[in-house]
């Protein structure tokens, strides 16, 4: 058996063992590419009128939103510039809920209580990362579907290649073919163009996926410190403590950073948690976002040995790493990066099944009575790819 049989033979069990799988990450994710779009229109909650009076500080819109849900814990206050709504956020992993509280920050009121376990975005998102499974289960299912479409990818390529005298045919789908070569070339050609783009978001959608695989990217890109998001512990050495000091801290980050897209207040969730803070300048990426840490009881500015710090302090890793999630969406190029993410992701979809047909049309089924149909599918060779239809 020759390299290149051995190569389809790889290829071809591979896509049929995580097929389903691919199909399903990669429809969720063409779904998701225009989220923020398509929200900003169809959710008028998210806007407010501007008014020239002060904003509620955070401690405000957390007593305001527990009053419509109590007993959930809050998580943060997220306040986002111009005529935005100000957004409570509450969630637990492990009671496995996750709400979020529209709130006009001039005068308090709710705008609205949604419960993110209904949005059809969150649901879209929990298929992309787990396929509606427990996070334990899904994620690593997931993974190695993405790492074995990685392989796939590679694979194809190499039985994509074209001899010297057949390159051109390689390049163009041929429209004027029965259905079944359209098929074939769907498959092959529209996989090529894809290819380079599908490999960026399975490697981006990998650094989620293992975490050995994200230190390794790391490390290779020269970064030295911690990759997963750890919070430094406050320390309270004596009574003599600061009140409250969301709303302190709030005063002087706002001063400190006049303009930005995003300021968000993380409370503390014990007594040795710190005060954790995201400052964004820019609402449609994320990867320039400033997180910083601050004494619960002396509002001290607390030192971090992660890659989640000031982006001033962050090395090229450092900002490889923070560029993940916005080059995995194609954020990262603004609206361009998504349209390309969107049909690169459409086309990964239909790759599981025009490459289905390929292989189930060559080897039909047999009769119910025992008889052996003939098999009239389209049954491509090296040499005459291109003519015949």
């Amino acid at each position: 058996m020759t390299t290149k049989k051995v190569i389809g033979k790889l290829h071809l069990w591979l896509g049929l063992t995580s097929g389903v799988v691919v199909f399903v990450v990669a429809i969720t994710g063409c779904l998701y590419a225009f989220q923020a779009e398509i929200q900003e229109l169809t959710q008028p909650y998210r806007h407010i009128e501007k008014k020239n009076t002060p904003l509620l500080p955070p401690s405000e819109l957390k007593e305001i939103a527990i009053k419509e849900l109590p007993g959930k814990k809050v998580h943060s206050a997220l306040y986002e510039q111009g005529d935005r709504s100000a957004v409570v956020s509450f969630y637990d992993f492990d009671a496995l809920y996750y709400y979020l509280v529209y709130i006009d920050p001039y005068d308090g009121t709710v705008l609205r209580v949604k419960n993110m376990s209904h949005d059809f975005f969150y649901q879209v998102l929990q298929g992309h990362f787990y396929l509606w499974l427990p996070p334990a289960v899904g994620q690593p299912v997931v993974a190695t579907a993405t790492l074995v479409f990685v392989i796939m990818l590679i694979t194809g390529i190499v039985l994509w290649w074209p001899k010297k005298n057949k390159a051109k045919q390689r390049f163009i789908v041929k429209w004027s073919a029965k259905w079944r070569r359209k098929n074939y070339d769907l498959h092959n050609v529209l996989g090529f163009y894809t290819t380079w783009v599908a490999l960026i978001l399975a490697l981006t959608g990998l650094m989620w996926g293992f975490e050995w695989f994200a230190s390794s990217v790391y490390q290779l890109a020269g970064g030295d410190k911690k990759i997963i998001y750890q919070e430094p512990l406050s320390i309270k050495l004596s009574d003599d403590i600061i009140k409250n000091p969301v709303d302190k801290l709030w005063v002087q980050l706002k001063k400190e950073n006049p303009g930005v897209d995003i300021l968000e207040m993380h409370f503390p969730t014990s007594d040795t948690t710190s005060l954790a803070v995201t400052i964004n300048p820019d609402r449609k990426t994320y990867w320039k976002s400033d997180y910083r840490f601050f004494d619960q009881y002396t509002l001290n500015e607390l030192s971090s040995s992660q890659i989640y710090g000031k982006l001033s302090d962050a090395s090229a890793a450092d900002k490889l790493m923070r560029m993940n999630y916005d080059i995995h969406t194609g954020a990262i190029l603004g609206l361009t990066g998504k349209i390309i993410a969107f049909f690169a992701s459409l086309i990964c979809a239909s790759l599981p099944v025009t490459g289905f047909y390929i292989w189930y049309g060559r080897k039909y089924k047999k009769a119910k009575k025992g008889k052996t149909i003939v098999d009239n599918t389209y049954k491509p060779k090296v040499e005459t790819v291109g003519i015949n239809n």
